[in-house]
């Protein structure tokens, strides 16, 4: 098998969960492999997760602590150059999704994004329409650049061995990083790391069965019972789009929190949808939730034809009422 690399970068000082998914990939390949970190303390971070590795790289200091294109495209060319592999797996976070196509034209190669699993012959395979298809493919071109989709991988256990060579690079950049502007941790309501994510349907905007809408009691349910639980927020399609509409609308709302055919997929251990048709556009985006949960007062909504591991026929308003007296 060809030489192969896993990029990685640090997220305040440690790696993030994506980076050891895409170490596990490789070490399930059952090849010599190097190893390679860039950021903030990344020379720890890769001592970290270099047992099994014949070689391990850091490129780190004050210019690579922060997502920054010029910089990242420089340490990772640097890194890639001092491995000499011709294949290099690397995690599809924002933060490589950015700079590693602009490094494969730099070094002449190519690059796959939103691969799901690569076996010992280096046959890829990739996403397309939304996760709604799925291709194997192959490339000659090198060095190619493989970007493994966040949670398509059981992660490695991080197991720490030689200490990493340092990569010196020197890049000018023309930008400063002053800060980081994010909302208070009371307001976040998209947190891809929560163990559970709730999803709103637009039943929640419309009469209820007094024949009135009760938009606000059920913007404080769903904001109550997600800022108690820390669990991640999420919206069908429907509901989002009702701003431009005129209607009612949940205006703490936008499309980042959509999650369907047409939206993100969750990598979040569990789901409950609540006021959800469940149709299969919806479903398409919980493909990595084991646990499927779902609140409609149809008993024969799309959920509870096949889609959903337990179906509660019952208002969603008087559930998350009982659920706030509990929490």
């Amino acid at each position: 098998m060809e030489k192969v690399l896993v990029l990685m970068h640090t997220v305040e000082g440690a790696l993030p969960p994506a980076a050891l998914e895409t170490l596990g990939l490789a070490q399930a390949l059952g090849a010599a492999f190097d190893g390679a970190v860039v950021g903030a303390g990344a020379g720890a971070a890769a001592q970290s997760v270099s047992g099994g590795a014949a070689q391990v790289f850091a490129v780190e200091g004050d210019a690579f602590a922060q997502s920054r294109y010029a910089t990242d495209a420089a340490a990772c060319q640097a890194l890639i150059q001092a491995s000499g592999a011709q294949v290099v797996l690397a995690p599809g976070t924002m933060r490589f999704a950015r700079a590693l196509p602009g490094v494969a034209a730099r070094l002449n190669g190519a690059v796959e994004t939103h691969v799901v699993g690569l076996d010992e012959s280096l046959n890829v395979r990739r996403w397309y329409y939304r996760q709604r298809m799925e291709a194997t493919l192959a490339r000659t071109a090198r060095p190619w650049i493989i970007v493994v989709e966040p949670g398509s991988q059981p992660a490695a256990a991080a197991q720490a061995g030689a200490a990493a060579q340092t990569v010196a690079v020197s890049v000018e950049t023309r930008t400063e990083v002053t800060g980081v502007v994010s909302p208070p941790a009371d307001q976040q309501t998209i947190r891809p790391d929560a163990p559970l994510l709730l999803v709103a349907g637009a039943g929640w905007t419309k009469k209820q069965k007094d024949g009135a809408t009760h938009t606000d009691e059920g913007g404080n349910l769903i904001l109550n019972f997600v800022q108690r639980t820390q669990s991640s927020l999420g919206s069908s399609k429907s509901l989002v789009d009702l701003s431009g509409e005129g209607q009612a609308v949940l205006p703490f709302l936008t499309h980042l929190h959509q999650v369907g055919q047409t939206g993100s997929t969750p990598r979040h251990r569990k789901g409950l949808a609540t006021c959800c048709h469940g149709e299969e556009p919806h479903v398409v985006g919980w493909r990595f939730i084991s646990e499927r949960r779902a609140v409609n007062l149809d008993a024969a909504c799309g959920w509870a034809r096949g889609k959903a591991d337990v179906l509660y026929v019952a208002d969603a308003f008087e559930v998350m009422r009982e659920l706030e007296k509990l929490l």
